[in-house]
């Protein structure tokens, strides 16, 4: 992964995961994801390709155990990363749009994401599932993954699926909402030169 202004690389050891990511904030959407779950690294691409995010994500975790340290703990370091890339030159989130949204349709179901990249960490989420599984996940890990997201990336994040029937499509319509809002909060403003969108003067 070639190097830029906006990248990091964060790496997690615990008794129970062992996790590395990179990624570049400015890239063209390349990924190169093994979490061991099948259905989580199509996830991942999918957001790095719709967020244009380069991102490299090598995660060993307990699976003889269950899904659910693996999916919450690469929240906690790729929100993390995201954090650190867009703050690692000024320390803050500072010359950035700050806020972002996205409505992601996928056949019969349509998902919006919120987020606003202001180090007060909060999710709100409201999205329910039609089955319990989609491949071989859990589907109450999906709320795992976007909670510690939030917490590690120092956002406020609201998700929402509107509507929708197939759970393979709400899943990654969230991740496709997320992506993309994700973009459009983190893209530079010209217009801020450099300043924290905030009338508090930093975030």
């Amino acid at each position: 992964m070639a190097d830029s202004p906006r990248s990091a690389e964060k790496s997690r050891e615990t008794k129970e995961t062992k996790i590395t990511v990179k990624v570049n904030v400015d890239g063209v959407g390349k990924s190169k994801i093994d979490t061991g779950i099948g259905f989580f690294d199509h996830m991942l691409e999918s957001f790095a390709k719709h967020s244009a995010i380069d991102l490299d994500v090598k995660c060993k975790g307990d699976l003889h155990i269950d899904m659910h340290h693996t999916m919450e703990d690469v929240g906690i370091v790729l929100g993390g990363a995201i954090k650190d890339a867009l703050t690692k030159e000024t320390g803050g989130f500072t010359g950035i749009t700050r806020f972002g949204h996205a409505y992601i349709p996928m056949d019969e179901t349509l998902a919006r994401a919120s987020i606003d990249l202001c180090n007060r960490p909060y999710l709100v989420w409201k999205v329910e599932f039609t089955r319990d599984k989609v491949g071989e996940v859990d589907t109450e890990l999906f709320k795992e993954f976007f909670h510690a997201f939030a917490m590690s990336s120092g956002a406020c994040l609201h998700i929402e699926c509107l509507y929708g029937v197939n759970t393979h499509h709400i899943a990654e319509a969230c991740f496709k909402a997320l992506a993309r809002a994700v973009r459009m909060a983190g893209e530079n403003d010209p217009r801020l030169a450099g300043q924290a969108a905030s009338t508090k003067g930093s975030l």
